[in-house]
């Protein structure tokens, strides 16, 4: 037999051993009062048909003993009495009650044969003996009556609280009976079932640690049995496939760790408390660590508390407000310098485990870039001087030579003078350029509205756009707070991006600039709508010397500028285009005021 069929008969077998019980208790309670209900009904009945008939004598004495004798009341009297007598045999149901009933009819009978006598005078009645002795035996045999009907429903109440007793202890008994059954089929079941299961179930708990190292229990029932040869064979393939799942991580880690240990730049992995946990060859040579460091933070063995500040910045899941230092480490006696990105380590939807921090060496390339901002700012020094000579030269020339507008001359004259004025131009953003980079360029901060450097740039460029046939509007806020910058300086950033925006719109389309706040940063966006910048140059759009697009111009150091002077002010310049759908390019400028030219000895290294 199964064991749900078992379990299913059992349980009905309590549960049937309970109705019956409820059953003959219910009986037990409506047999005991109806048969108390008939008693008392029964017993009241008599007791109120002997207290009428005590009613009707005390009213026939009455009447014997009035002045006139009221014969016909005297006769309805006697008729109610023995109306009273007749109802009292109908409900007597025992022999010696009524043998008791027929001594009251008896005494009644007598009775009613002296009122049939003529007494004419009521003194000779009160005297008559044989009147009062008849008269006392009817009340005699009433009151007897009565006093037995009295102990009668008397007994019967006792009766009833015996039987009530009875009846109780029927139904402990049977309750008690019930609640031992089931506790032995419970005790049963709990043995044949839950015993096998807790067993399952501290083995599973021991898999979980992986503790395969297990005894399973043994039982009776079909189904358990099933069960537990199902659960053994599960646990035998968890434990084969952990033993093969660790093989394969070890695999993948050993093969994770040749990766890591190839790549060409040093690498640092910190744990979620932003300490050392491993470091790859690369950055063993860069840095001149051995195994002591490990377990340390990188800003403590760097010397650089603020190192640790930016991994605690990106361990929070924070993105770092600017773009980061380069590290001077000196290696062997040799300095070096050492570009370096931090990045956290999540997956999706769990918290951070970790940052892995990339360094470079980018010692030959900031020298590099040394040299050639020295170069470029000589050379620009060397040249703005005979440019400028040259300029003031062919003014004095064009003051003295007259030639007719639509002539030649005319024409070659403007040209001349239109790429001195580029070549000048170039020559001044090649000196600015290189203030920025040498860090030799100062800003001169103060509170302005972003509104009153915004609103005569877009005039300024109204003409251009209306001859392009493009729409420049301006859409700002009346709620932003005032900035700390320098409206020169910032005013060439604006001019730059309009200016580009307009280059790369076609006909018909719109070029925005809108400003909002972000926390304690103010967004300012350049939107256009033309052909966007292809995925492979977005990342050189803020490089020197780097021209994108189809429409070429300038010497490609217009972005380049606009980054510097925003990193001078603490801000930050980005991108978001894609091809065919426009560029926007926006930068964040601080609510408070900067330190300037804290950033640009950051993008100097």
């Amino acid at each position: 037999m199964k064991l749900r069929t078992r379990l299913f008969l059992r349980s009905s077998a309590l549960l049937t051993m309970a109705l019956a019980g409820l059953l003959l208790a219910t009986f037990s309670v409506l047999q005991l009062t109806r048969t108390q209900g008939l008693a008392v009904t029964r017993n009241s009945d008599i007791l109120q048909a002997s207290q009428a008939m005590e009613r009707e004598l005390g009213r026939q004495t009455t009447l014997l003993l009035a002045e006139n004798l009221d014969r016909a009341a005297l006769l309805a009297s006697l008729q109610r009495f023995r109306q009273q007598l007749d109802n009292a045999s109908v409900q007597i149901a025992l022999d010696d009650d009524r043998l008791a009933l027929r001594a009251v009819a008896g005494a009644f009978g007598t009775w009613a044969e002296l009122l049939r006598q003529p007494y004419s005078v009521r003194s000779e009645l009160l005297r008559h003996d044989e009147f009062a002795s008849t008269l006392a035996a009817v009340r005699e045999r009433l009151n007897d009556l009565q006093i037995r009907y009295v102990r009668a429903v008397e007994n019967s109440q006792q009766s009833t609280r015996e039987t009530a007793r009875i009846v109780a202890g029927l139904l402990g008994l049977s309750g008690m009976a019930i609640i031992l059954i089931g506790m032995i089929t419970a005790h049963s079941v709990a043995r044949q079932v839950a015993e096998p299961i807790e067993s399952l179930a501290g083995a599973a708990d021991r898999i979980g640690r992986g503790d395969f190292d297990i005894t399973l229990p043994v039982s009776r029932e079909n189904e358990l049995r099933a069960l537990i040869q199902r659960f053994g064979l599960m646990a035998e393939s968890v434990r084969e496939f952990k033993h093969s799942d660790v093989e394969a991580l070890q695999a993948e880690q050993r093969r994770l760790q040749a990766v890591l240990d190839s790549i060409d730049d040093g690498l640092l992995i910190l744990d979620p408390g932003g300490r050392l946990e491993h470091f790859n060859p690369v950055a063993r040579r860069q840095l001149g660590w051995d195994g002591a460091a490990l377990g340390q933070r990188p800003g403590a063995l760097l010397a650089d508390p603020d190192l640790d500040q930016q991994v605690a910045t990106v361990l929070r899941g924070d993105s770092l407000d600017s773009a980061s230092q380069d590290l001077a480490v000196t290696v062997a006696g040799e300095p070096r310098v050492l570009a370096y990105s931090v990045t956290s380590v999540s997956r999706e939807g769990e918290a951070i485990r970790g940052a892995v921090m990339v360094l470079r060496d980018v010692t030959e390339q900031r020298a590099f870039e040394r040299m050639r901002n020295e170069f470029v700012l000589r050379a620009s020094h060397e040249l703005r001087t005979p440019i400028t000579g040259m300029q003031m030269g062919f003014g004095l020339l064009r003051e003295r030579l007259s030639f007719p507008e639509d002539s030649r001359e005319a024409d070659l004259l403007q040209t001349v003078d239109g790429e001195m004025q580029r070549l000048l131009a170039l020559v001044n953003d090649l000196l600015d350029f290189t203030r920025y980079q040498s860090g030799q360029q100062q800003l001169d901060l103060q509170p302005c509205d972003l509104a009153s450097l915004v609103e005569p740039v877009c005039q300024r460029f109204q003409a251009a756009a209306a001859e392009a046939g493009v729409e420049l509007r301006a859409e700002l806020p009346t709620d932003l707070p005032r900035l700390y910058l320098d409206p020169l300086q910032l005013g060439r950033v604006l001019d730059n991006l309009v200016g580009n925006a307009l280059r790369h719109s076609p006909a018909g389309t719109t070029v925005r600039v809108a400003a909002r706040r972000s926390g304690e940063q103010v967004e300012v966006a350049v939107v256009d709508q033309g052909k966007g910048i292809p995925y492979s140059q977005q990342g050189r759009v803020f490089e020197p010397f780097v021209q994108v697009g189809d429409r070429k111009g300038g010497a490609g150091l217009g972005l380049a500028l606009c980054r510097e002077i925003l990193q001078l002010h603490g801000g930050r310049i980005g991108l978001d285009s894609r091809p065919g759908g426009g560029a926007r390019f926006v930068f964040s400028l601080p609510v408070t005021r900067p330190m300037a030219g804290a950033t640009g000895a950051q993008s100097r290294a």
